[in-house]
């Protein structure tokens, strides 16, 4: 099947999306990423929602534009366009509704704009299986959706209003937005619903007195992995950003006899959506009420001290500085030993316990163990 383009036809079957990737820094930046780095991820988070990325392209300006970029590479994006083998243009910032809108404008029809954040929620609704999952990805898409209902109704603006024109698309608009705030309270009453019933499952957890521990860090660190090799069990195990997003509980055994639950959750990324932060709030709970916190590191990640940082960041944004926690550097089989005691050294140092693992070969995870086990019986309980 085509669609007509002008004089051209446009395949509309599905193949894999062709994009291509636009980032800026605005001002003097004081992000912990690089610009170049920011795109690298961005590049592996379209892959990973299967996208085909066909390039990148940076600019550094003084302050934000209402249109993203600047004149200059605007321009260079739409030589780049004029080619016709891109479909998708992904911007690596949260874009204000206007912005979108501008971009939009300026590239055309025929092209389409997304942002960070629509990408990760595209991600995310690709990965969610629970029917929690579910409902929190259609939460924070709703409410990213909401603010910009306006772009929607461009077709009617451009009929420059007039009898039979204005008002009913501003009808419209109005009754979309309404649809769209009843599916939000809608959703989040499921969710608060969710959010008792896990709520009274930990009661009922914490009245056993078993010790529950979180597993964090970045996306792609080897949670999972790490997950199956210490409980012994399997679950998804894929080399992708967010392979895994509904929290996975599973009950761990010590040499000691003492047992402990150890819950994998969502994993972390820089630019996280505050929208994806709320609407996982019943999830992120599963950490506010460990008992430990096991955070997990790809040490063989050329960002892996950006990628701790932002952990470190979240975790504090989510009050969780006091838990106790171990450091767990993982992927050691990928690096050499030089590597491996260089980041910990001057990158990564943090005070309290370390471990170096590989939760793919075994390296370190007897030891590991170890320490996690005689923690737990230092820890006082509630």
């Amino acid at each position: 099947m085509a669609r007509r383009q002008g004089r051209k036809l446009k395949r509309t079957t599905k193949e894999t999306e062709r994009v291509v990737l636009v980032g800026v820094r605005a001002g003097r930046s004081h992000d912990v990423w690089s610009l170049k780095d920011s795109l690298v991820e961005l590049g592996e988070l379209a892959k990973s929602a299967g996208a085909n990325v066909q390039g990148s392209m940076f600019q550094r300006i003084a302050k934000p534009t209402q249109i993203y970029l600047g004149t200059g590479k605007l321009q260079q994006l739409k030589d780049r366009l004029s080619r016709g083998d891109i479909d998708t243009v992904i911007c690596d910032d949260e874009l204000t509704p206007t912005q979108q809108r501008n971009l939009e404008q300026e590239l055309g029809e025929n092209i389409k704009v997304i942002d960070r954040t629509a990408l990760i929620l595209d991600v995310f609704s690709q990965r969610a299986r629970s029917r929690e999952g579910r409902l929190q990805v259609d939460l924070a898409q709703h409410q990213y959706l909401l603010p910009r209902l306006q772009g929607q109704w461009t077709h009617l603006e451009r009929q420059s209003g007039g009898i039979g024109t204005r008002g009913p698309g501003e009808t419209q608009i109005e009754t979309d937005r309404r649809l769209i705030r009843n599916r939000i309270q809608k959703t989040k009453k499921e969710l608060e619903s969710v959010r008792r019933h896990r709520s009274h499952y930990r009661s009922r957890r914490q009245n056993q007195d078993i010790p529950v521990i979180g597993l964090v860090g970045y996306t792609n660190a080897g949670k999972s992995t790490l997950l199956n090799a210490l409980t012994k069990t399997e679950t998804l195990i894929e080399n992708r950003l967010f392979s895994t997003l509904d929290p996975l509980t599973r009950r761990l055994r010590f040499v000691s006899g003492r047992e402990a639950l150890l819950t994998d959750t969502v994993g972390f990324i820089q630019k996280l959506p505050t929208l994806l932060v709320a609407a996982f709030r019943a999830t992120l709970e599963e950490i506010q009420d460990s008992t430990m916190i096991l955070q997990v590191v790809d040490i063989s990640h050329p960002n892996a001290p950006e990628q701790t940082e932002i952990v470190d960041s979240l975790l504090h944004t989510l009050g969780l500085d006091g838990k106790p926690k171990i450091m767990v550097f993982n992927k050691v089989d990928r690096v050499s030993k030089f590597q491996v005691e260089s980041n910990a050294a001057t990158n990564l140092l943090h005070i309290g316990d370390q471990v170096f693992t590989s939760a793919l070969s075994g390296v370190g995870l007897q030891r590991l163990l170890s320490i996690v086990d005689n923690n737990l019986g230092n820890i006082t309980p509630n």
